[in-house]
């Protein structure tokens, strides 16, 4: 087998031993006939030549650039990138390749054109102005500030209540600890563990 990075030499004698079985146009020299009208003989044979040549040349590019990617394979494996890694400059890439083309620059020099020529129309600078004094009126109106007050005393009295329930539920546990049943059930947990130790000591 070939090593991945031998280069042929497009003027080796033996350039072309492979090229016979991929020529992309074969030539018959038996159903050839006559010339080509407007071609005399020894342009019709120069003509030929000069084909043979190029698809030998072909064949043997083909070659060269079969072991180049052989090398490149194993150069790729040698280093452990994979095929993802591949894929991802390829369309990092493309990607920079799309952003500094002519179509790309110009379309986003376009686009800011248009959009300098939409904020700075009178239409665009009217709505904006008329918004505006949309937006100043509604802050200024009774309704908004009630509104405002309104869900700002909503806001302190959720506030609040979750507050007094906090110290309802605090003082409830506090009184339930100190009930005669939790202390009788405390009691009862205690002489259970008590228990559980003294048997497990004699046991030992």
């Amino acid at each position: 087998m070939e090593s991945a990075n031998q280069d042929i030499n497009l003027n080796s004698p033996n350039k072309g031993l492979l090229a016979d079985a991929m020529t992309d146009v074969p030539v018959d020299n038996a159903a050839r006939g006559a010339a080509p009208e407007g071609l005399t003989l020894a342009e019709e044979e120069e003509l030929r030549a000069e084909l043979a040549k190029v698809e030998e040349e072909i064949g043997t590019l083909r070659q060269v650039l079969a072991a180049k990617e052989r090398h490149c394979g194993e150069l790729k494996r040698k280093l452990g990138l994979t095929p993802l890694d591949g894929l991802r400059q390829n369309l990092s890439k493309s990607w920079h390749d799309v952003q500094v083309s002519n179509a790309y620059v110009k379309t986003s020099e376009k686009l800011g054109e248009w959009n300098d020529k939409v904020t700075q129309s009178d239409l665009y600078l009217s709505a904006s102005s008329t918004l505006e004094d949309w937006n100043e009126k509604l802050t200024q109106s009774e309704a908004y500030k009630k509104t405002q007050e309104t869900l700002s005393q909503a806001g302190q009295k959720t506030s609040a209540a979750l507050s007094n329930v906090g110290s309802v539920i605090s003082r409830k546990l506090g009184d339930m600890r100190n009930s005669a049943t939790f202390k009788s059930f405390e009691d009862r947990v205690g002489t259970i563990k008590t228990s559980i130790r003294a048997n497990g000591l004699s046991d030992m």
